[in-house]
């Protein structure tokens, strides 16, 4: 799967930016709404460590899902709890996903 350089997610356009690591010790990544920003680390700042392909996937779907909720102007957009939970299993969905 390929991560994407921008998005739309309602009426804004988030550009997508990898970068080595956060500037935040021990995250993965961060959306910036003010910047229509999603940023990824591609390694750990806490060990100095690549992260595996299907961490950074999921740390986009996570970051995305954040984005999409709080277009919708839900409650649930800062439940890191409820996001976690929904993209890992939005991550191993579309990993799975067969196309004929």
């Amino acid at each position: 799967m390929k991560i994407p350089i921008s998005v739309m997610v309602g009426k804004r356009r988030y550009e997508i930016h990898k970068v080595k690591v956060m500037p935040k010790k021990g995250i993965m990544g961060a959306t910036w709404y003010k910047e229509k920003a999603i940023v990824l680390a591609t390694h750990s700042n806490v060990r100095d460590v690549r992260f595996k392909r299907e961490e950074i996937y999921d740390t986009f779907w996570h970051e995305l899902t954040h984005a999409i909720l709080k277009d919708m102007g839900s409650k649930l957009e800062g439940d890191e709890k409820f996001v976690t939970a929904f993209s890992e299993r939005l991550t191993k969905a579309i990993i799975s996903a067969r196309f004929a």
